[in-house]
């Protein structure tokens, strides 16, 4: 919140705990609280997406001018995007007509920090405000650790990883697995990935409509084998 603050009002609507892999998932089986902890702060007990349709639905006086989701820690690249909180909320946002930007630091281990982020993400929010974002897109950030100061507006990696379980017993002694994720492969050179690997930020226009227009086309000649007209 400090990284953006003078940018105009500042409201922060966040999941009460870690709420990592939730993707853009939302609770219907039971309530969600909101309670306020401070002026223009929330803490939700529900999902990331939760608390955006919590924010534009109840909490905020008017719709925002922009959602900024994160700064997560640990990246958002590749196939991790379909499995983020961090870039469900920021897709939330774009669902509802709003410019969104989700930032991650690309780093679990020691060593961790936000500074060179969260200078990043005022710049970012500056430009955006100024230049505004093309309707249904969404900028998702991932910063490394060791920033280069370089930067590359950069694709969607494939998966390049491959998912390990490693198997433990919980505290009364049931079978459990941890998930865990092992580099298998080389990233693209112009790729979320490589960029990241080479010390630059990586920023990826992601599209809230998945439609493969092509595919569409192609597949329009399937129809006579599928329908059953009377």
């Amino acid at each position: 919140m400090e990284a953006l603050a003078g940018l105009g009002t500042l409201n922060i609507v966040a999941p009460h705990l870690e709420r990592s892999g939730t993707a853009q998932s939302i609770t219907l089986r039971q309530p969600i609280v909101a309670e306020q902890i401070a002026a223009n702060e929330w803490a939700v007990e529900g999902t990331p997406t939760d608390c955006v349709i919590l924010a534009l639905n109840k909490l905020l006086p008017t719709k925002p001018d922009l959602v900024v989701s994160g700064i997560n820690r640990g990246g958002n690249m590749g196939e991790n995007v379909y499995y983020s909180g961090t870039v469900g909320v920021a897709m939330e946002g774009v669902i509802n007509d709003i410019p969104a930007i989700a930032v991650s630091v690309a780093h679990r281990g020691q060593d961790f920090h936000y500074a060179d982020a969260a200078r990043f993400a005022r710049r970012l929010v500056e430009l955006t405000l100024k230049e505004g974002l093309p309707p249904g897109v969404m900028l998702n950030v991932n910063v490394p650790n060791q920033w280069s100061g370089g930067v590359r507006f950069a694709r969607q990696s494939k998966k390049i990883t491959r998912t390990l379980l490693r198997e433990g017993t919980d505290a009364t002694g049931r079978p459990c697995f941890w998930l865990q994720e092992q580099p298998v492969g080389e990233a693209d050179t112009d790729s979320d990935y490589a960029a990241v690997f080479a010390g630059d930020i990586a920023v990826t226009p992601l599209m809230l409509d998945r439609t493969d227009g092509a595919c569409l086309s192609q597949l329009s000649r399937w129809i006579e084998l599928l329908e059953e007209r009377r």
